[in-house]
């Protein structure tokens, strides 16, 4: 398999799948990234593990929707053209 544009393609749309099917009861709160472990004070700047709790929540939401029609114009591509 050549390195083209539409495999970076895939493997970013790969990495944002695994991103948005993260359950925060299952899976990240058992390794200490929940909602409640997040807690920082007023004037703060928020650490890396707070920016990156933020990230994962706003992929979730957003990109719900939109991952479901990227998804699909994907399975179609590969099964028209391999």
């Amino acid at each position: 398999m050549a390195f083209t544009l539409y495999s970076l393609i895939q493997a970013v749309i790969l990495c944002v799948n695994a991103v948005a099917v993260l359950h925060e009861d299952r899976f990240l709160s058992k390794i200490g990234w929940g909602v409640d472990q997040s807690v920082g004070g007023f004037g703060d700047e928020p650490g890396i593990k707070v920016q990156l709790m933020n990230l994962v929540r706003s992929v979730r939401t957003v990109m719900r929707v939109p991952l479901i029609a990227v998804n699909s114009v994907c399975i179609v591509l590969l099964l028209l053209f391999g």
